[in-house]
């Protein structure tokens, strides 16, 4: 296990590198620079500017300076929102994000885990064209279409809650169930596929005709075998939600990481486009390596043993 990890590990830094390295370079091909919405500078003051942040260096030396820096932990200093480092930046967002984040995941997976109990145990029945109705329109309707709904109904009309902007939890309620209908549809489509297909294999007729409990074939065999598939999913999808979404985001004024990375964008803020990319990949990253190992919890049969599985 220890040398599993330790490899893996390994391919996370050479992998980080890598990004790095292209967002690098990426950045650098993007039309304009940093200082294209200061129109009040000077020639002078904008040599002075552009000397400060060394972007008069030959683009070789750029990059080395950045990854040096890099190495340090150091991911520079923003360039147009007031001279801040970026790690502060990230920080400050990642709050917001994180807790609708985790809200629309946790609320979303479980109520999709239902769904998909409900859909495969009457399989072919009533409940179950329901849940695949609902499974189908949450994976695709657009999360931001659920937004202007909820706002246009729950805010504006019934008034029940905030259009808009951050403060309290009941600022949250909104975004949140926006952003859990996709996880919810994915997670009830994953888990009614499996369950529908555990349940009727050779083991669970064994496992009905050895006297096993109904809620015991379901839960112990049937939503145990349904859950591997879904954890690789929901891995990545986990990381998407807490690093924020940018549309929810800026539909509801919430000053998450997707709102900077969008305003970041705009004025060619180069430190803080890569800065949230590479936080961005080193979570998905450290997802996938946590998704393996909770693969033998989910399943005693799979096991990780000195790198090999």
């Amino acid at each position: 296990m220890v040398r599993y990890i330790g490899k893996r590990v390994g391919y996370m830094l050479i992998t980080l590198f890598i990004i790095a390295t292209f967002s690098f370079f990426l950045m650098k091909m993007l039309p304009g620079s940093p200082l294209n919405a200061e129109d009040k500078l000077s020639e002078e003051q904008r040599a002075i500017v552009l000397e400060k942040y060394g972007l008069n260096d030959p683009v070789p030396v750029q990059y080395v300076n950045y990854i040096s820096g890099l190495v340090q932990g150091d991911l520079g200093i923003s360039f147009a929102f007031s001279n801040t480092p970026v790690t502060d930046i990230l920080m400050d967002r990642v709050g917001p994000s994180a807790q609708l984040g985790a809200q629309a995941l946790v609320l979303g997976t479980i109520l999709g885990v239902i769904l998909g109990l409900v859909a495969a145990i009457s399989h072919n029945g009533f409940l179950d064209y329901t849940s695949t109705i609902i499974a189908v329109l949450g994976t695709s309707i657009p999360n931001f279409v659920f937004a202007g709904i909820l706002q246009y109904v729950f805010a504006s009309e019934l008034e029940w809650f905030p259009v808009a902007l951050w403060g309290s939890f009941e600022h949250s309620i909104l975004p949140t169930i926006a952003l859990m209908i996709f996880p919810m549809a994915t997670a009830a489509r994953f888990v009614r596929t499996e369950m529908v297909e555990v349940l009727g294999s050779n083991f669970i007729t064994t496992a009905r005709a050895k006297g096993v409990s109904e809620p015991g074939i379901v839960f112990k065999h049937g939503l145990r075998n349904a859950l591997i598939p879904l954890v690789t999913v929901i891995g990545p999808l986990a990381v998407s939600l807490m690093t924020g979404s940018m549309v929810i985001e800026e539909i509801f004024a919430i000053p998450g990481i997707g709102e900077q990375f969008v305003n970041s964008v705009m004025v060619n803020d180069y430190p803080t486009i890569m800065g949230t990319t590479l936080m961005f990949a080193f979570l998905f990253i450290l997802i996938i390596l946590i998704t393996d190992l909770l693969y033998g919890l989910i399943d005693p049969r799979i096991r990780i043993s000195g790198g090999d599985r």
